[in-house]
């Protein structure tokens, strides 16, 4: 018979740490905690299955699961020596949930169920505390009707504050059991009120209604957008766990609190963490109350802190990773409630895995897959200039939750800060954030909240999400409804109103008024640099390039350790204000000859660029692709010119003179260039240009640009190859659909490169010419392409395009409910199409190679920096990858943790 619930307690547990499939992160790691002796109160995990299996029958468990569950409960009580629903010695449970990966503050938990009217009355008698017995009971129906009934939770926060209003009182440890029990009446008429039912009184029930909410809570907003960022499967479910409760606000004698084995945003191997006296769990968690430092412990229950430190000691060797524990105390007597690989920051990550290595913990490559890729980001990105912040003021200095630089407008609210991030950078500032939040938090370059500590909902999301983060900055006074910030600073009352700009270092904890400026981070030093070059042997001699147009670019690309430029799109050239006239003057050209007065102006600019890149990769290929765009895209807009043809007989000398200066002739010009502009425009006009005259349909309509263009990079070539510098360059030939195309402007190329190379005596310089893979029939007829290709580089942005009928700009308007409906499983412009596109590009690869084996290939499409898309192009025996400079880092990783997957599979979504 198929088992579903798993016991744990005493000594003994069903299950183990290898179980995490089956009983999520949480119950697979209180079953290893239980079998090596710990103090773990006793409990159950329903699996993950059930949670699958909730969903398939109609939002009902089947019968014999729960049968299975009722054994499992009576195991429980027999254990405990109490049982659910005992109105003298109630045994209480706590309800939680626990996915495989670790989604913190996403899915639902419920305390202290099992109180009802007649089991609290008994609670305080067996307690001898009857405060204590009533604060439990207006906790349960709190969490309970919100997460079982679906009640706001702002109906229950308005009864309570009310309360502690009328009474005068501003710690709710401050209210008497009197007050409780007024509280938990009202509370109840608000559960009739809007459900009809009185709260239920049957421990039982309440049991399985509290499981039920926690498997409904895998679906809900948050959970699904939190796993759709973290890139966790819908299918896998969610576990739930239950066990009896211990109580960690029975008195000053008690507590709670959670922490880290290092410091999970610095990586600092320093024990971390914080605690509340007289509370449960989820005051830390939900930043209601600003926690004590762990290390306050050693002070007020020495014997707790010292118990502590050496399980949690314990469990990070045995795990052999960070380690985030939840811990309870009850009269003196500590219990562990939770241990996991503990969420960190990305410069924690890399500390952290470079410095297990050295404390012999793990070995390089158990390091080199413990950092996720997308964690370099935080890395790799400006820190604010010292020198600017001194012009800014600082209100204050917060708790630093979660390092790095942030400058954005303030937003008061989790859609204020997604719909600020459209127009700019935001910073989510709130009282304290809520799993409500996570849409906000995603889209908001910082958070900063007044109160909370290094281990609230805020403090923990943000570490994850690599956002940096200041909590508990308490001199700021928040007005949400008003939608602005007050501190007093000195003698004077700063208003921070939203859309204003502030600027916060969670790093330090700093909070300014102001933007500051920022300075680039280093990568040539420090534990980065270290884990960089164990990631690099791993890698082995699978390539990364960089995107990279200029020459400031290429040098910030090498600084990453670029290999090389996989491309350079050669009309990001022509925009630039002192080129734009000439570019423009050759389009307008009615004949070759002056288009090609026009390119000769255009051809030392060039030529200038290419010498610049080679430079900057000097011992590196660079590839330079020919002109791609369609002409039109580098004359004024259609309607500009109408309007101002219009506009021209009535505009004042002003407005002449900026009509000028906009259309780039002179202001007696102006009649006769508008025109002149607006033919042109109109002649070049296309229904669908993404598919239509650009690419090597440009070069072969007007060869001469790519004659201009091959002289160029020639003469470059020769200018950089005289110093004494080796170059490579690799010259690529835009959207061709076959073979014909390609060598009609390859012979243009050789026949350029044959004069420029042998005028200069440098006949033996070796180039390369090839193509870009961007149209599904080069793909599909690649053994041809290949016979005059020595390199093949896929587009995957338009190859995605052309592959799927899908439009990169249109497809925006409706891919929410497209990721909604899960018709993709991700972004196919994030993340490479591999069931469609990636099948093509595989095909290409086995046709190109089997015409020439040692054709070069790689990719230069916004894919090459995504970590799913890099691994790819390693399994389908891809030369390299190639991406903008600051996804470098993170493509050298990726196709690191590529290699080695090829050994053993190891998870890396831990860290």
């Amino acid at each position: 018979m198929k088992k579903y619930v798993y016991s744990f307690g005493g000594g003994t547990a069903d299950g183990d740490k290898s179980m995490k499939d089956l009983l999520g992160g949480k119950g697979a790691n209180l079953a290893e905690m239980c079998k090596n002796g710990l103090p773990v109160p006793g409990g159950f995990t329903v699996a993950t299955e059930v949670c699958n299996i909730y969903f398939q029958n109609g939002n009902k468990v089947p019968k014999e699961i729960q049968d299975e569950q009722g054994q499992a409960l009576a195991k429980l009580e027999k254990l405990m020596g109490k049982k659910l629903g005992d109105a003298k010695d109630p045994l209480l449970l706590s309800v939680r949930s626990g996915a495989k990966f670790s989604m913190p503050g996403m899915m639902n938990t419920i305390l202290n169920l099992g109180l009802n009217d007649e089991t609290t009355e008994g609670l305080a008698v067996r307690s001898n505390n009857e405060r204590f017995a009533y604060d439990c009971y207006r906790r349960f129906i709190q969490m309970f009707g919100e997460v079982a009934l679906g009640i706001e939770m702002e109906h229950f926060d308005h009864i309570f504050d009310e309360k502690k209003k009328k009474r005068k009182i501003k710690v709710d440890s401050d209210l008497s059991a009197a007050d409780l029990k007024a509280i938990i009446e009202d509370y109840k008429k608000l559960v009739k009120k809007e459900t009809k039912k009185d709260f239920p009184q049957d421990a039982h029930v309440q049991l399985d209604m509290s499981r039920d909410a926690v498997f409904r809570s895998w679906n809900n907003d948050k959970a699904v957008y939190y796993r759709r960022m973290e890139k966790i499967p819908d299918e896998i479910g969610t576990a739930c766990t239950v066990q009896a409760m211990v109580f960690g606000n029975m008195g000053d004698d008690c507590g709670t609190g959670v922490g880290f084995t290092r410091d999970p945003g610095s990586g600092e191997n320093v024990f971390y963490g914080e605690f509340l006296i007289n509370a449960q769990g989820e005051d830390v968690v939900a930043g209601i109350r600003t926690p004590q430092a762990i290390a306050d412990l050693k002070k007020v229950m020495p014997g707790v802190y010292k118990e502590l430190r050496e399980i949690t000691t314990n469990l990070e060797k045995a795990y052999k990773d960070m380690q985030d524990f939840e811990f309870t105390f009850e009269s003196g007597k500590l219990y562990m409630l939770q241990t996991r690989n503990g969420k960190r920051t990305g410069p924690a990550a890399v500390r952290i895995a470079v410095e297990m290595v050295k404390e012999g913990l793990i070995e390089k490559d158990e390091a080199v897959m413990r950092v996720a890729p997308s964690q370099l980001d935080q890395l790799l990105h400006p820190v604010f200039d010292n020198a600017s912040l001194k012009t800014l003021t600082k209100i204050t200095r917060g708790i630093a939750a979660s390092p790095g630089a942030a400058v954005g407008m303030a937003a008061f609210s989790a859609q204020g800060a997604v719909a600020m991030a459209a127009k700019g950078p935001a910073i989510l500032v709130r009282k304290e954030t809520t799993p409500d939040d996570i849409a906000g938090m995603d889209a908001a370059k910082g958070i900063l909240t007044a109160v909370g500590g290094k281990s609230s909902h805020a403090a923990v999301v943000a570490r994850g999400m690599g956002r940096p983060c200041i909590v508990g900055a308490s001199i700021i006074s928040i007005d949400e409804k008003a939608k602005r910030f007050t501190a007093k600073v000195g003698d004077k009352t700063i208003t921070v109103k939203e859309g204003d700009f502030i600027s916060i270092d969670g790093t330090t904890g700093d909070v300014y008024v102001g933007q500051s400026k920022t300075v680039e981070p280093s990568t040539k030093s420090g534990f980065l640099a270290e884990f960089m070059k164990w990631a690099d042997e791993f890698r082995g001699d699978f390539g990364v390039r960089a995107n990279a147009d200029i020459p400031k670019d290429a040098k910030a690309a090498r600084n990453f350790g670029a290999e090389g430029i996989g491309l350079c799109r050669t009309e990001h050239m022509f925009f630039a204000e002192d080129r734009l006239p000439f570019m423009q003057a050759m389009i307008l050209a009615t004949d070759e000859k002056s288009r090609r007065a026009a390119l000769a102006k255009l051809l030392p600019m060039q030529r200038k660029d290419f010498a610049g890149l080679f430079e900057a990769m000097e011992g590196f290929p660079v590839v330079i692709r020919t002109l791609d765009p369609p002409l039109h895209e580098f004359l004024p807009k259609r309607e500009e010119l109408m309007v101002a043809e219009v506009k021209l007989p009535h505009a004042t000398a002003k407005e002449k003179k900026e009509m000028a200066a906009k259309f780039g002739c002179t202001v007696g010009e102006l009649k006769k260039t508008i025109p002149s502009l607006l033919h042109r425009v109109e002649e070049l006009h296309e229904m669908n240009p993404m598919l239509g005259h650009r690419g090597c349909r440009l070069g072969i309509t007007y060869p001469e640009i790519t004659e201009m263009q091959a002289r160029a990079i020639f003469e470059a070539a020769v200018i950089v190859a005289k110093k004494g510098k080796k170059i490579i360059p690799e010259v690529m030939i835009p959207l061709v659909g076959g073979y014909k195309e390609l060598e009609h402007q390859k012979a243009i190329v050789e026949s350029v490169a044959k004069e420029v190379l042998g005028k200069a005596g440098l006949t033996k310089l070796k180039y390369y010419i090839g193509t870009m893979i961007e149209i599904p029939r080069a793909a599909l007829t690649a053994d041809s392409v290949a016979e005059h290709a020595e390199f093949f580089s896929f587009g995957t942005n338009d190859l995605t395009q052309t592959t799927m009928g899908l439009s990169r700009d249109d497809y925006t308007k409706f891919n929410a409910h497209y990721e909604n409906l899960k018709i993709f499983k991700t972004d196919p412009f994030g993340s490479l199409d591999q069931e469609g596109v990636g099948k093509l590009i595989e095909l290409a690869i086995q046709l190109g190679r089997k015409t020439r084996p040692d054709l070069e290939i790689g990719i230069c499409g916004e894919h090459g920096g995504d970590p799913d898309s890099v691994a790819f192009c390693y399994r389908a025996g891809m030369n390299y990858v190639s991406c903008s400079p600051y996804r470098v880092p993170i493509a050298r990783l990726a196709a690191a943790q590529a290699a080695l997957a090829k050994g053993a599979k190891t998870e890396s979504r831990t860290a």
